[in-house]
């Protein structure tokens, strides 16, 4: 059995840390890799995700965002009197689900040439984003938003 060590990939992502737990979870359960999908960074925020759906069309998927789990269904509708004389294009029922990082959104999807595209952006609040607090007998002057980059 080929087994992949995801542990690499754990210091370069970021909002993605508990995606990769789940794909190595699915590798040893022996779940099956359909669709397949990339995951690509475009920056430090943002993502996309991009999932090969050759002959579905957007009408025969569903995908859904529900306490960090963003969930894709295809349900292909099967034709009548179709005769096959091979069939290589897959026709099956799907569901992937991915686990998004706190404060990881989808800012929308398209579908295009066969591949379904989701971007996600990471928005962290101000709430959480460093500041400065300012110490009794400083100098006001001193006090000023730390600008940062979210981890």
């Amino acid at each position: 059995m080929r087994t992949v060590d995801f542990s690499p990939l754990f210091r370069s992502a970021i909002g993605f840390d508990r995606l990769f737990d789940l794909a190595e979870a699915a590798q040893r359960a022996g779940e099956e890799t359909y669709p397949p999908y990339n995951i690509e960074r475009l920056d430090e925020n943002r993502f996309l995700i991009s999932v090969a759906l050759a002959g579905f069309s957007p009408d025969e998927v569903v995908l859904t965002v529900e306490q960090n789990v963003l969930t894709l269904e295809g349900h292909k509708s099967e034709k009548e009197g179709k005769t096959f004389l091979h069939r290589g294009i897959s026709a099956r029922h799907f569901k992937r689900q991915f686990t998004l990082a706190d404060h990881v959104e989808v800012k929308g999807a398209s579908f295009e040439n066969g591949l379904l595209v989701i971007d996600l952006q990471r928005e962290i609040p101000e709430a959480m984003k460093p500041r400065r607090i300012a110490i009794n007998g400083a100098v006001p002057s001193n006090v000023a938003q730390i600008e940062s980059k979210a981890a």
